[in-house]
């Protein structure tokens, strides 16, 4: 028998003025809704918020996660809020990467500049990583990928900087947060190394599960779905309950959808259309669609460097929905996008 699922719908502008208990905010964020669809042995109905406790005790848990506040992440001396949503600065230093590849080359004071270039213009983190993760690039040797990486990750962390690493091997893990790196995140959901999760629940450090079909493979195996939305939530669910098994702390998992590894167009827009599903996982939700392929599909066939705009309609899609973390290569515009976006919102929160 299947589980139900829960998406927050019916979003609303204000609490102000609805009778008690007929709207709930999400996830201590900045929207606030009024019923969920309610999905179970692959039928949908639409729940009014104030009857989801004739449900059940699944639709009861789903409910407190969807709507409890995330705690924030400390993070050495600095502190990450959940409470509107953050930018990610997407520092590539690799030589293949599908949209900024070989920009920075082995300039690793450069490519430090322009991460803390993206603080500056609005990145709460930022994300380095030394490896491609594109459809076909070539694994690259642990040993390398901790030299592109490390010296960047010193240099930002020095200057004051938040730091992710984009990483699935271990052995990088582990250089990387002795460089100060305060954040793991792994398209493999720690499944690509077996040492990583490890790793990580002896740093304690904060880490980012995604999802992918294949991760021991790469990511980018194709397969059929009959419910994308609430197969990668199974997915991920699964995986949080193995990862906290682990010894990693539960307050410090947030998890990813995996736009764009082996998924289709329609995959793709449908987890985009149902991205507050994810809040049931009591996790902050990050987002990556910035320049991914699915613009171009949409676009007509729009290079990389021109797919700013759509970038943009999907970071606001991901903030609409209640994602937390947007990783995104154009930081300035995104923040600015970001800033508009929240002012409509506090606006519209008094009336």
């Amino acid at each position: 028998m299947s589980q139900i699922h829960l998406r927050p719908v019916q979003f609303v502008d204000t609490p102000i003025g609805q009778p008690d208990g007929a709207v709930a905010r999400l996830a201590g964020g900045m929207q606030w809704f009024a019923a969920y669809e309610v999905t179970e042995d692959g039928r949908r109905r639409t729940v009014p918020v104030a009857d989801i406790g004739a449900l059940g005790e699944r639709a009861a848990h789903l409910h407190g996660a969807i709507t409890a506040p995330r705690a924030p992440l400390m993070l050495g001396e600095r502190t990450l809020r959940f409470d509107q949503p953050l930018v990610a600065g997407i520092l590539n230093v690799t030589p293949d990467s599908f949209s900024d590849g070989g920009t920075h080359g082995d300039d690793a004071a450069g490519a430090a500049e322009a991460g803390f270039a993206m603080g500056t213009a609005g990145a709460a983190i930022i994300d380095v990583g030394g490896e491609s993760t594109r459809p076909g690039a070539t694994t690259v040797w642990e040993g390398d990928e901790i030299a592109r990486v490390v010296p960047v990750v010193e240099r930002l962390v020095r200057g004051g900087a938040l730091v992710s690493v984009d990483t699935r091997k271990a052995a990088v893990m582990e250089a990387a947060l002795a460089a100060g790196a305060h954040l793991v995140n792994d398209v493999s959901a720690l499944l690509w190394d077996e040492r990583s999760a490890e790793v990580v629940a002896r740093a304690g450090c904060p880490v980012v599960l995604m999802h992918s079909p294949d991760p021991r493979q790469g990511g980018h195996g194709r397969v059929t779905y009959r419910d994308v939305a609430v197969e990668v939530f199974d997915w991920l669910e699964m995986r949080i309950e193995a990862v906290v098994a682990a010894g990693i702390a539960r307050s410090r998992i947030l998890v990813d959808p995996g736009i764009g590894f082996g998924k289709s167009l329609s995959d793709n827009l449908a987890l985009l259309n149902n991205l507050a599903i994810f809040h049931g996982l009591g996790c902050p939700v990050m987002l990556g669609a910035s320049r991914k392929r699915l613009i171009g599909a949409l676009s007509n066939e729009a290079p990389v460097a021109e797919r700013l705009g759509g970038s943009l309609t999907l970071a606001l899609r991901g903030a609409e929905a209640g994602a937390q973390l947007l990783r995104v290569h154009d930081v300035a515009d995104t923040a600015q996008a970001l800033r508009v976006w929240r002012g409509l919102r506090d606006r519209a929160l008094v009336g």
